[in-house]
């Protein structure tokens, strides 16, 4: 073999936080507006999850890059930096984003488990609060690789979930191609795919993605680091390739099988309509995968809101702790008889107003000192403060067009 071959395949086995905090961009707050945009808009708006793909792979990158060269995450750094009263208000904030992202997590493992076994909402939220502190427990007790090792399981469980009925429908892959070119069919294809790429950048990914490379390789030597960044990314554009592919492809197969069909901007009406359009086995299929998305963002949600706590007040709270802290609302919801959908809609407000916490420090911090010669260039300062003023832009758009 090659030196540069070993070189490649070594830079394999680092492998890991990228799929980890893809998990983020294939949780089931996708699901219905992929399925709804392709049954109302059949092909139209496969644009938008490029250029959503393409501005998650940036972020993720920059977040994993300044884990790396400063050994430190990113609430790390912003607790270093920021007096206490504002830390403070920055923790409550970021708590309560990581709150709302478990809540819409719990929410689509409860009713995947709905669909499969016909469990109450709330015993289905139960469930996954129990297994999601298991899947927690071996990162405690097995450690960062065997967690990603997990993680990466089930990211193949709900690829396989929610590709599947691409088998038994006929795509038209012409139109797929034309999709690829912007454009939009009215007003209300201009809401949708705002929701789509302005809900696609998660606060607690770009939170996690920082500690997961901390945690995997500590402070890193200047001698590694070069070959670690190219690795990085590598793993980040691949891992983020897979997830956008997953979501183009339920767009595609909602454009395939169900053109025109209504009752899809809800995840049990979108599991309704394949089941019908296609069959027993693609819902069972839908069903798992939903369960798989479900269990394993709500695992990665609870292992950033651990990581907020850690790196803001330097307190470090066991991670079964902070499960059980971000569990309890979402079980209190399910169990007062909340409509799933509205609570979903409202989640994705919340994370919505948390995105700029997430994203402007994250940039700024890419041209400060800490990074040393690996500060960002300034034509990477540029874009990605242009990817900034986008999603930002988009998700202020969404909350006005929700609660007006």
């Amino acid at each position: 073999m090659s030196t540069s071959g070993r070189r490649t395949r070594a830079l394999t086995w680092l492998w890991g936080p990228a799929f980890v905090a893809s998990v983020a961009y294939v949780d089931p707050g996708n699901v219905a507006a992929n399925l709804t945009s392709g049954a109302q808009y059949g092909y139209r708006l496969v644009w938008v999850l490029v250029v959503a793909n393409l501005i998650a792979m940036l972020v993720q990158y920059l977040s994993a890059k300044l884990g790396l060269v400063t050994g430190a995450s990113l609430p790390q750094l912003l607790g270093q930096r920021m007096r206490t009263v504002p830390r403070w208000a920055f923790l409550l904030q970021a708590e309560v984003v990581a709150i709302a992202t478990d809540l819409a997590e719990v929410i689509g493992g409860a009713l995947a488990l709905n669909i499969l076994f016909g469990l109450p909402l709330l015993v289905g939220g139960l469930v996954v609060g129990a297994v999601s502190i298991g899947l927690l427990s071996v990162q405690s007790l097995r450690g960062e690789k065997t967690f990603e090792h997990v993680i990466i399981g089930l990211l193949v469980v709900i690829a396989v979930g929610f590709v599947a009925g691409l088998w038994f429908v006929d795509v038209r892959w012409d139109q797929a191609v034309a999709g690829l070119v912007p454009g939009f069919e009215g007003s209300h294809s201009v809401l949708l795919a705002a929701s789509m790429l302005g809900a696609t950048v998660m606060p607690h990914a770009i939170y996690a993605h920082s500690s997961l490379e901390v945690d995997r390789h500590g402070q890193v030597d200047d001698d590694r680091l070069p070959q670690l960044l190219k690795g990085t990314r590598v793993e980040t554009a691949v891992a983020m390739v897979f997830a956008g592919a997953v979501n183009i492809a339920m767009l595609i197969l909602a454009a395939a099988a169900l053109p025109g069909v209504s009752g899809t901007d809800t995840i049990i009406g979108a599991h309704d309509a394949l089941q019908q359009q296609l069959g027993p086995v693609v819902g069972v299929l839908f069903a798992v995968g939903l369960l798989a998305s479900g269990l394993a963002s709500t695992s990665v949600g609870a292992y950033a809101g651990a990581t907020i706590i850690d790196g803001l007040l330097n307190v470090r709270v066991p991670i079964i702790v902070m499960r059980l802290i971000t569990l309890v609302p979402a079980l209190v919801i399910l169990a007062v008889g909340v409509d799933a959908t509205w609570a979903l809609v409202m989640s994705q407000v919340v994370l919505s107003v948390g995105i700029p916490f997430a994203l402007i420090p994250l940039v700024w911090l890419g041209r400060d000192a800490i990074m040393r010669r690996y500060r960002n260039t300034l034509a990477l300062q540029i874009i990605a403060w242009l990817a900034v003023a986008v999603i930002v832009a988009l998700n202020l758009a969404l909350i006005w067009l929700t609660v007006s």
